[in-house]
C-alpha cells in the first residue's frame, strides 16, 4: 500500500517553523513529516489497525512537543541584549545595590544623634516596710503605693563636632557607594562583553573544524573513487581515513569549547535557559590614545580610585569623632509628667516636670581617647598608601592594555588578506591532485595553512574586540562613554 507524502504547502509550514524557531532541528521535521503520513494512513486503514496507528501518533506527537519545549528554552542575545540583562540580574551589581542600602540605613543611623530623643517612661511599685511599726508605734503606714509616667527629652547642644563629623561620614558613604556601583557595572560589562566574544570565537573554531572534517571526508571519497578506477592505491584511501579520524578530535574539543562558554555567560546573566549569542568577531579600526590622555582620564574615572578618595575622607572625619571623646559635651534635658503616691490612707498626685542643662567633661579617660585618635589616624595615612599603589598598578594596566589593543590590531591588518591566498592555494591544490600534477603531502599542507589562517584570524578579531573592552575598562569610562580622544 502507498502511504501518502506530505503536501507542499505542509513542507512550507515545517520549513518556516524550522527557521523561527531557535534550535529546531531537522529531526523534528521529519517527525512532522512522518506524523502526517501516518495520519494519512489512518485514514485508509482497517478498523483493527486503527488503534496502533493511534498510539504511534500520540507517541509522535509527544515527542515533537518535547522538541518545541526544548527549542523554545535556548535565548538568543545580541551583546547590547546580554549587557541589559546582566544590568538587572547580575549577582555582582545586585550585591553592590544592597551595599547603597546599608549606606542608606547608616546614614539615618548617624544622622538621628542630631535630631532630639524623646523618651516615655512609666512605672508603678508598691512598698512593705513592717520594721516602721516598731520605730513609729504605727504612725507612718508601711505599705506605699506608687506610680506615674513621663516624657523624656534629650538633645545635644554641643558636641565638640562629634555629632556634625558622623553626619558628614554618613553623607560621604554615598558617594562611596555610588563608586562601588560603578565598579561592579564596569566589571559586569567587561566580564559580559568577554564572555559573548569568546563564543563567537568558540563558535567560529568549532566551525572551521566542521569545514576540516567534511573536507578529509570529501577527500577521502575522491580517494576511494580514484581506488576503484585503478589510479591510486589502498595506502591513497587508508591515509585519507587516517585524516578523517584525526579530524574529529578537534572537532569534539571546539564543541565543548562553544559550550562551555555559553554556560559562562548563563551564569554572568544568572540565567537559567540555554543562550545563543547572535553577532560576529567584525570590528571596525578604532584610534588608540596615547598613554598620557589614558592615565588622565583613569585618575579622574577609575572608580577604585575614586572609592578610595570617598574612604581618605571618611578617615578624616573619623579622626574628628575620635579625638572628641574626652572633650566637653553640652545637652539638654528634661521631661514632663505626672505621678501618684498612696500611703495608708493618705493619698496624693499631681504634675512632674523638670528640664536642665548637663555638661559633661570626661578630661581623663586612662588615654583611651588618644590611643583611638591614633588608629583613625595610621588608617588614614594607610588609604593614602593604597590610593597611591592602585594609581601605580592602573598605570601598569594601561601600558599592558595599550599593548594588547595595539598587538591585536597589527595582527588583524597583517592576517586579513591570509585566508583569502589560503583559501586560493588549497583549490590550486585539490585541482593539480585531481588531475595528478600534486601530491596528498601539498594538499595537506594547505589545508593546515587554511585552518591555521582562519583559527588566527578568528583569534586575532576576538583578542582585538577583548582588549578594546579591556582598555575602556581601565581607564574607567566603560560603559559610561568611549575613549578619549588621541592626540593627532
Amino acid at each position: 500500500m502507498k502511504i501518502p507524502c506530505f503536501s507542499t504547502q505542509r513542507r512550507r509550514d515545517a520549513e518556516t517553523q524550522r527557521k523561527y524557531i531557535p534550535g529546531f532541528s531537522g529531526q523534528f521535521t521529519a517527525g512532522i513529516a512522518l506524523l502526517e503520513s501516518v495520519y494519512q494512513y489512518y485514514r485508509i486503514s482497517s478498523a483493527t489497525l486503527r488503534p496502533c496507528v493511534t498510539c504511534i501518533s500520540l507517541f509522535l506527537v509527544i515527542i515533537c512537543s518535547s522538541q518545541i519545549a526544548r527549542a523554545a528554552e535556548v535565548r538568543t542575545l545580541t551583546l547590547d541584549q546580554a549587557l541589559e540583562i546582566a544590568a538587572e540580574r547580575n549577582r555582582d551589581i545586585l550585591r553592590a545595590r544592597e551595599f547603597y542600602r546599608q549606606v542608606q540605613g547608616r546614614y539615618v543611623e548617624e544622622r538621628s544623634a542630631a535630631l532630639p530623643q524623646l523618651t516615655l517612661t512609666g512605672q508603678l511599685s508598691r512598698q512593705q516596710n513592717d520594721s516602721q511599726k516598731v520605730l513609729t508605734g504605727g504612725f507612718i503606714p508601711t505599705r506605699q503605693d506608687t506610680g506615674g509616667g513621663e516624657l523624656g527629652l534629650s538633645q545635644v547642644v554641643y558636641s565638640w563636632g562629634k555629632v556634625g563629623a558622623a553626619i558628614r561620614a554618613a553623607d560621604i558613604g554615598f558617594r562611596t557607594a555610588d563608586e562601588r556601583l560603578r565598579m561592579a557595572r564596569q566589571g559586569t560589562h567587561r566580564d559580559i562583553s568577554t564572555a559573548f566574544y569568546d563564543i563567537l570565537l568558540a563558535r567560529e573554531l568549532h566551525a572551521i573544524s566542521r569545514q576540516n572534517l567534511e573536507q578529509k571526508s570529501r577527500h577521502l571519497e575522491e580517494a576511494r573513487r580514484k581506488y576503484a578506477a585503478g589510479v591510486a592505491t589502498d595506502y591513497d584511501v587508508l591515509a585519507a581515513e587516517v585524516s578523517v579520524q584525526n579530524a574529529r578530535p578537534d572537532l569534539i574539543r571546539t564543541g565543548n569549547q562553544l559550550r562551555s562558554t555559553k554556560d559562562r555567560l548563563r551564569f554572568l546573566l544568572a540565567l537559567e535557559e540555554d543562550v545563543e549569542v547572535a553577532g560576529g568577531l567584525d570590528a571596525a579600526p578604532e584610534t588608540v590614545p596615547s598613554y598620557e590622555e589614558s592615565l588622565a582620564v583613569a585618575r579622574k574615572r577609575r572608580p577604585e580610585l575614586e572609592e578610595l578618595r570617598r574612604q581618605k575622607e571618611i578617615a578624616g572625619e573619623l579622626v574628628t569623632i575620635a579625638n572628641a571623646d574626652d572633650k566637653p559635651r553640652l545637652d539638654i534635658k528634661g521631661g514632663y509628667g505626672r505621678r501618684w503616691l498612696e500611703a495608708g490612707d493618705a493619698r496624693g498626685d499631681g504634675q512632674d516636670w523638670n528640664v536642665g542643662l548637663y555638661l559633661s567633661f570626661p578630661f581623663f579617660d586612662g588615654l583611651k581617647t588618644r590611643g583611638k585618635v591614633a588608629q583613625a589616624e595610621s588608617e588614614r595615612h594607610a588609604l593614602e598608601i593604597d590610593e597611591a599603589k592602585q594609581t601605580d598598578a592602573i598605570s601598569l594596566e594601561i601600558r599592558d592594555a595599550l599593548n594588547h589593543v595595539r598587538e591585536a590590531q597589527e595582527i588583524v591588518t597583517a592576517l586579513t588578506g591570509t585566508v583569502a591566498q589560503a583559501e586560493r592555494l588549497l583549490t590550486m591544490a585539490e585541482k593539480g591532485y585531481e588531475l595528478g600534477v600534486k601530491i596528498r603531502l601539498e594538499v595537506d599542507d594547505a589545508e593546515l595553512n587554511l585552518n591555521q589562517a582562519r583559527g588566527n584570524l578568528a583569534l586575532a578579531r576576538r583578542d582585538y574586540l577583548a582588549a578594546l573592552v579591556n582598555l575602556k575598562w581601565t581607564t574607567g569610562v566603560l560603559g559610561e562613554g568611549g575613549l578619549p580622544a588621541s592626540v593627532p
